[in-house]
């Protein structure tokens, strides 16, 4: 499945026993592709100021059904332009149950290459810094 999909150094970056950086491979991989281009802001790279996602720019934004659907048109923008392994089947953002300045952004994509379903849920704090 590897030679399919592709191999990649894990992420985050951690030594492995033999004192080597671990890799990540298959669904895994995509799953920390995925992570990556989520949490990268927009702009934040100098050499690539077009990688990542708009969700940042919510960030102090009400938690509003206009900011849930802003938040869910940013992620499907960046993972159909930055991850060319996966089709994105549906994305929602609801309001986590726990505190009302976090939204749980649930994606649901599957890998092109062979059909497998890949899920994920991201957490979006409205509210950077903040804990309740």
């Amino acid at each position: 499945m590897s030679e399919i999909i592709g191999q990649g150094m894990g992420y985050p970056i951690r030594v492995n026993g033999r004192g080597g950086l671990s890799w990540s491979s298959g669904a895994e991989s995509i799953r920390q592709a995925i992570w990556i281009i989520l949490t990268t802001p927009l702009r934040s790279r100098i050499m690539q100021p077009a990688f990542g996602c708009a969700i940042h720019d919510y960030v102090f934004a009400p938690n509003s059904a206009a900011t849930r659907a802003a938040v869910q048109e940013a992620v499907r923008d960046a993972l159909v332009r930055w991850e060319p392994r996966v089709d994105v089947v549906s994305i929602r953002a609801a309001t986590s149950e726990e505190s009302p300045t976090v939204l749980l952004v649930d994606i649901e994509t599957r890998i092109r290459s062979n059909n497998a379903a890949l899920n994920l849920v991201y957490p979006f704090y409205l509210t950077e810094g903040m804990s309740q």
